[in-house]
């Protein structure tokens, strides 16, 4: 696949089913059967499911291997590996017996050496009694380094993931301890970055902080060979904080009513009412338009960014929120074009492959 970046969401859209998509989920595959093979059940089930009601995360990760010209099966590959773990340790924090912040810190050390080639492997099961996985978080991490080794150019963008990353484990360090420290440790997390932050929430904050789109943009660029230290620190400041606000925000809210069910911390909750809470998506769209008009391939990012509301806002836990017909009308007025086309895609994709979010 030479490096041709689509210019349209038609041309997207068929690249994405024709080759993103397969490749996606023969990498996926793989680590289902890695799984599979897990000794320990606990942890098995946890990867199992991680993969199961997360795919969807891996699919649209990897819509930034577009990105990455020739090396797009490398760039699939390691974003598939990330967001794994991501997706995998998220499940043990969420759905574990433990609430040691140390534990959970250990287990995000997974992420931050993925990203770092030359660190040691870590035991980060060291503060669980579950520990037997076969390998399987190691290897996943080791994925991620060795397509990292091969990157040209990754040292001068090392600073970057390494920022947003360590940002993702402070957030699920702080987010998954004992319910009654959560709230205080986030707001005492954000207090260190409110003076550069003054027009964000804590929770907002938190929510930035959540999303992977960054590394992954980072990442595919770097791997085609067009990165240069001006890019990387535009992609920073481009996607960080509003891109990856927005990302989380949608995420959190299609997933109001399970989280409340659950007893999961849901940022969309700390706003004050349905209105300031449609506000500050608005806010959060057009700061992010603004910001991706500042990017090379500015069409492609632009359409990342309005494919993120069309299909978000097309999931079908939509339905089951209050007033949710007035916020996906106003949210994708003020998106764009495209971002209606995403939406009725995406409700097309729903009805021919029942059950499969994208």
């Amino acid at each position: 696949m030479a490096r041709q970046v689509p210019t349209n969401a038609l041309h997207l859209m068929i690249r994405v089913y024709k080759d993103i998509f397969p490749g996606v989920h023969s990498e996926l595959n793989h680590w289902i059967n890695k799984a599979k093979a897990i000794p320990n059940s606990e942890l098995k089930n946890q990867a199992l499911a991680s993969i199961e009601s997360k795919t969807f995360h891996c699919e649209g990760g990897s819509i930034y291997a577009l990105l990455a010209g020739e090396r797009w099966k490398e760039s699939i590959r390691f974003i598939v590996a990330y967001q794994t773990i991501s997706d995998y340790l998220d499940n043990l924090c969420d759905r574990s017996t433990s609430m040691d912040p140390s534990d959970f810190r250990m287990l995000h050390q997974a992420m931050i050496d993925a990203l770092t080639p030359e660190n040691n492997i870590k035991d980060y099961y060291y503060y669980r009694e579950d520990k037997n996985d076969g390998g399987y978080l190691v290897e996943l991490v080791q994925t991620c380094q060795s397509v990292l080794r091969e990157a040209e150019g990754y040292a001068g963008v090392y600073q970057y993931t390494h920022k947003l990353g360590g940002l993702y484990s402070d957030l699920q360090v702080h987010k998954h301890v004992i319910e009654e420290e959560r709230i205080p440790r986030l707001k005492s997390w954000f207090k260190d970055y409110q003076r550069s932050w003054p027009n964000l929430e804590w929770f907002e904050f938190s929510a930035c902080s959540g999303s992977t789109l960054g590394i992954f943009c980072l990442i595919s660029y770097t791997l085609s060979g067009q990165m240069t230290d001006q890019l990387a620190q535009q992609i920073g400041e481009s996607y960080f904080p509003f891109m990856q606000g927005l990302h989380i925000l949608l995420d959190y809210y299609i997933d109001q009513q399970e989280d409340e069910e659950e007893g999961d911390l849901n940022f969309c909750s700390y706003y004050d009412h349905g209105d300031q809470m449609k506000q500050r998506f608005v806010f959060f769209v057009k700061q992010t338009n603004q910001e991706v008009q500042k990017l090379p391939d500015t069409i492609f990012h632009q359409m990342i960014h309005e494919g993120l509301v069309g299909m978000y806002l097309a999931d079908r836990k939509v339905s089951n929120i209050q007033h949710a017909k007035d916020f996906v009308k106003e949210l994708l007025k003020v998106s764009g074009k495209k971002a209606t086309f995403f939406y009725f895609n995406t409700k097309i994709y729903h009805k021919l492959k029942p059950g499969k979010p994208l």
